[in-house]
């Protein structure tokens, strides 16, 4: 980030503020294909990304949308080349040690959800001072996924409350929706309102199968890197035209 993340960014005319999504999910996707089709190594395309990524966030704090999260890195990425995982956990762990005192300052949220036990033990280091310090902060929650999976989130979910049951400690005529939430990686942050995907796939790709019950999805076929201010206008254009009936007429 840098000293001219301060300066707002107007919303667009078109955008009604009272319509706008509260809480916006990205799977980013495409950073890979990006740099193959420039003649660059697909590093490059995580680099880039990144930049893309900050932009969205200062566009989601300037625009009034509370929070937003981001597919990082899912628990089937372990599968990539072992050259690539690796650069990408150095990346998260550089990115949050430099811009740890700007989202101090922009008055952000950050919260890492996943099994970020298996993460190097730097990277959870890093992971557990951005939490723990900007913990009190009032501003936009950002959430990043981080060796997540939807389906071993809900596994863990119901061991969790299979062992409460098997300790006495609830019935299981008490389980409900409400208790269920409680035991995900994302209790306390909401359902997103708007999915966007990058690059066109047309999947969740294993990502918040909960939580995107009545989401919204809007798909593009825009790549990660070239993600920018006009994409993620022409999404929330998209997203005021849609009519929300939660199963209802």
């Amino acid at each position: 980030m840098t000293a001219n993340s301060v300066v707002l960014q107007d919303l667009p005319a078109d955008l009604q503020r009272e319509c706008l999504p509260r809480h916006v999910a990205v799977i980013m996707d495409g950073n890979g294909r990006w740099a193959k089709r420039r003649g660059m190594p697909r590093i490059m395309g995580h680099r880039r990304g990144v930049d893309v990524l900050k932009n969205l966030l200062r566009l989601c704090r300037d625009w009034s949308i509370e929070a937003l999260t981001v597919y990082a890195f899912s628990t089937e990425n372990w599968g990539r080349p072992s050259e690539e995982v690796e650069f990408l956990m150095t990346l998260f762990e550089r990115v949050l040690r430099k811009e740890l005192q700007e989202m101090m300052q922009e008055d952000v949220r950050i919260r890492f959800v996943g099994n970020l036990s298996a993460l190097p033990r730097s990277l959870q280091a890093e992971i557990e001072r951005s939490m723990e310090e900007t913990a009190n902060n009032q501003g936009i929650q950002f959430t990043v996924a981080t060796n997540y999976g939807g389906r071993q989130e809900i596994i863990q979910a119901c061991r969790a409350i299979a062992d409460k049951v098997q300790q006495g400690l609830i019935q299981p005529d008490q389980i409900d929706e409400a208790l269920f939430e409680h035991h995900l990686y994302t209790v306390g942050i909401g359902d997103p309102d708007l999915l966007i995907r990058t690059s066109g796939e047309m999947r969740l790709s294993n990502f918040l199968l909960w939580q995107m019950a009545y989401g919204e999805i809007y798909v593009t076929d825009t790549l990660w890197p070239d993600f920018d201010r006009n994409e993620f206008h022409r999404a929330l254009c998209a997203y005021q035209q849609r009519e929300r009936r939660f199963g209802k007429l």
